[in-house]
């Protein structure tokens, strides 16, 4: 009876055991899947001009310790707002892959729109400018707007003139 006992004991131990080391693997691909998707907000500071957890750059030291860095923050569990700041801290606001959407930045994200409304704009008023000059009755009798009736008539004569010889 008790080397059943000792058998069940040791089952229900190696289970237990397998199902913490399951247990411990989901915590763990959560928090590399956390470290990328934080990490996916930063460039890697090698000068490649990429994002850091897509950095390429053959032989790269500058991405590994910064997702060494980054790993070991998800992992003693601080937040994104604290991992951002010390990587601002860290390197500057140039680590943003995209810049905060706050102050001076705020006014580079709107330009572009500022912009294009203003173009349309400007287009709708120079269309509007043309179609108005255009249906506007002519000012003068000759019907040319800004030619004088004897200018016109002139310029008749001498077309006459040039086209019979």
């Amino acid at each position: 009876m008790t080397k059943r006992r000792v058998a069940a004991f040791s089952l229900v131990i190696a289970l237990s055991a397998s199902s913490g080391a399951v247990l411990s693997s989901r915590a763990l691909a959560d928090q590399t899947d956390r470290a990328k998707q934080i990490g996916g907000k930063f460039m890697c500071m090698c000068s490649c001009n990429q994002v850091l957890t897509q950095c390429n750059h053959v032989g790269c030291t500058v991405s590994a310790s910064m997702l060494k860095e980054l790993d070991g923050w998800a992992a003693r569990g601080d937040s994104e707002t604290v991992i951002t700041s010390a990587f601002v801290q860290e390197f500057g606001t140039k680590v943003y892959a995209e810049p905060p959407r706050s102050g001076l930045s705020l006014v580079a994200w709107s330009l572009p729109t500022v912009y294009l409304l203003l173009g349309t704009l400007l287009v709708i008023f120079v269309i509007w400018r043309w179609r108005s000059r255009a249906l506007a009755p002519a000012a003068t009798p000759g019907g040319a707007p800004g030619i004088s009736a004897q200018d016109l008539e002139n310029a008749r004569r001498r077309v006459a003139q040039e086209t019979e010889d």
